[in-house]
Formats: C-alpha cells, sequence, structure tokens
C-alpha cells in the first residue's frame, strides 16, 4: 500500500498534476501500473482518512494544543518506529515542522498503515503527506520537502 501512496504523492500531488481525477479513473491507472487492486483501495481508504483528520469532532486529539507535551511511546509505537526515527519526529516538532496535532496525525497515519516496522524515509514521507493536507501549513511543508530532499553538507573538522 505505501508503493501506492508514494506513486500517488510522486505522480499528482508533489508534481502539481491535476489532483481532482475520477476514482475509477485513478484506480485504471494504478492497475496499468501493475499495483495489486485490494491494496489500491487500502491506499485510496488512507487519503480519504487522512483528509477526514481535519474534523476535530471525530479525532479529539486535534482539539488539544498542549505547548509541552512530551510524547511518550507505547511498546507497540516503540517497536515500529525506532529510536533514530522517534528522535526524527521530535527534531521536527521541536524546530516548528510540526507541532503536536500534526504529530498524532501522522502517528494515526503511521498505524493505518498496518507495517510492523516503518523506516525513517517512510516516517518523512508520512509527515510529508500529512502537512500536505493541513490547511495553512505551506511553510511546513516546504521546511519537510527542504529536510527530505537536502543533502546534508559534509562536515568540516
Amino acid at each position: 500500500m505505501f508503493d501506492i501512496l508514494m506513486y500517488l504523492f510522486e505522480n499528482y500531488i508533489h508534481s502539481e498534476a491535476e489532483i481532482f481525477v475520477e476514482q475509477n479513473e485513478l484506480t485504471d491507472e494504478l492497475l496499468r501500473a501493475g499495483f495489486n487492486q485490494g491494496e489500491i483501495y487500502k491506499a485510496l481508504d488512507w487519503l480519504e482518512q487522512l483528509a477526514d483528520l481535519q474534523h476535530s469532532d471525530e479525532y479529539p486529539y486535534l482539539n488539544a494544543k498542549p505547548d509541552h507535551a512530551t510524547r511518550i511511546y507505547t511498546d507497540s509505537e516503540c517497536n515500529m518506529l525506532d529510536v533514530e526515527s522517534r528522535g526524527f519526529l521530535m527534531f521536527v516538532e521541536q524546530v516548528g515542522v510540526i507541532d503536536s496535532t500534526t504529530r498524532e496525525m501522522v502517528m494515526d497515519r503511521l498505524f493505518a498503515l498496518d507495517k510492523s516496522y516503518i523506516s525513517l524515509d517512510d516516517l518523512k514521507w508520512v509527515i510529508l503527506m500529512v502537512l500536505f493536507n493541513v490547511p495553512g501549513k505551506e511553510h511546513a511543508y516546504a521546511q519537510m520537502e527542504d529536510l527530505i530532499f537536502t543533502e546534508p553538507a559534509a562536515v568540516v573538522h
């Protein structure tokens, strides 16, 4: 399913191509690209649920905006996200790319991927997808793009 999400993000969203495509047309294109129909439906449902996260009455954590909240990860979250990934989430929150609300949206979408392990690269893409779908986060989206696509400079000793 994640491969389909990446395909859609790179070919429609990130490339600024026509986003408003009929679902049947999109499904046909994904089938022609070689994706499994069941996985296509899961990916489209994942995207629909991401859009639904904007409704705070259904997701009560969207109403809570503590200034200095620390995220305590459950055992299952620690199994899914290694220390480096959890550290990256903390980093992007501390530098203001995400806030506690978008962090929880990211966690929601990570668990919806139904993968036992999420790599750091996959985490970065999920953060980017979430930021793209949150109104008013254009600057944060651009910052996250820079974090993904900019190669770190060599360290001079």
